[in-house]
């Protein structure tokens, strides 16, 4: 059986309706869903996703396919394929997730986006040009993925870069702008709690409050 119709089988198979309705709502009727939670979702195909990463190649036209079908499990499919393969993703890849970046965008799709591209820019450092370049975009979306692709990094998290990233994005008015240099600010005060500190007061002025609430949690 093809492989998209293999993949839509079992999420039939396991819809609930109910369920589709309250994850519609939840992410403000942008999509809709069949209604199948995380876990289970992932479940379905973990055996699947096993046999594909035997092949040692991405299926790009597969993934193409996926990320057009209008239910967002396919998207959150999509993210979970490129997560197993992300030892194999290059940079020359990005531009392919650019397409899937730009199309359908909420922020679970994009928070999805940023680690698989963080991780490629640790062993590749043209990424570090590309974020900087993405935090100056016009698309919000774009912007808030350069500013939290460095999440989880701690002691490897490119400070400089940061500095320039956030700095190209305050006085921001855009909601979800302001929250993820908060969320970036906060999981690195972990790791670096006076950077954190030196950070929010030399901006402060510049900084919206939901940005300073969210970076000041933990110092």
């Amino acid at each position: 059986m093809d492989k998209y119709l293999y993949i839509k089988q079992l999420f039939e198979n396991m819809q609930d309706q109910n369920q589709a309705l309250s994850m519609a709502q939840y992410m403000k009727n942008q999509f809709v869903f069949y209604g199948i939670p995380t876990p289970q979702r992932r479940k379905l195909y973990k055996d699947f996703l096993k046999q594909e990463k035997k092949h040692k190649q991405i299926d790009w036209d597969f993934l193409d396919l996926c990320y057009q079908d209008s239910h967002r499990e396919f998207q959150y499919f999509v993210c979970d394929y490129l997560k197993m393969f992300q030892n194999q993703l290059v940079y020359e890849d990005i531009q392919h997730m650019k397409v899937y970046i730009k199309d359908k965008q909420w922020w679970d799709s994009i928070d999805n986006f940023d680690t698989i591209i963080g991780q490629i820019g640790l062993t590749d450092q043209r990424v570090d040009d590309l974020m900087l370049e993405w935090s100056l975009d016009d698309d919000f979306w774009l912007r808030r993925l350069a500013i939290d692709h460095q999440l989880g990094r701690k002691e490897k998290t490119n400070t400089i870069l940061l500095e320039e990233i956030l700095v190209n994005n305050l006085n921001s008015h855009e909601f979800f702008i302001n929250k993820a240099i908060g969320w970036i600010l906060r999981d690195y005060s972990k790791t670096n709690p006076q950077w954190v500190r030196d950070f929010i007061q030399q901006y402060h002025e510049k900084m919206a409050k939901l940005s300073i609430k969210e970076g000041s949690k933990y110092i």
